[in-house]
């Protein structure tokens, strides 16, 4: 239990219950590795701030799974050989270009 500036106890909130978690720039840059390990453990977001402003945030990357690999298979027509040339002849407009 902690106690509060004027002397009273309180139960400490976890931070799972606040769904973030908010740390300064310096602390951020010296700590990244572990911060970064610890969002992908526990899936928290963690607010990065500069002289109490916030500036970022870092959150747990969305995983795709294999459903990701092969989602537009079968989209994709193929009518011909894109590499040859058309058959129909093209003229310029030469007064667009003077």
């Amino acid at each position: 239990m902690t106690r509060n500036k004027d002397g009273v106890g309180s139960k400490p909130i976890s931070l799972l219950l606040l769904g973030s978690r908010t740390i300064g720039a310096a602390a951020f840059k010296t700590h990244c590795l572990e911060i970064m390990a610890d969002v992908e453990r526990s899936g928290v977001e963690v607010v990065i701030t500069k002289h109490r402003k916030a500036v970022a945030r870092l959150l747990p990357a969305p995983s795709f799974g294999a459903a990701f690999c092969g989602a537009l298979r079968g989209s994709v027509i193929r009518v011909g050989d894109i590499a040859e040339p058309l058959e129909a002849k093209w003229e310029n407009d030469d007064a667009n270009f003077a």
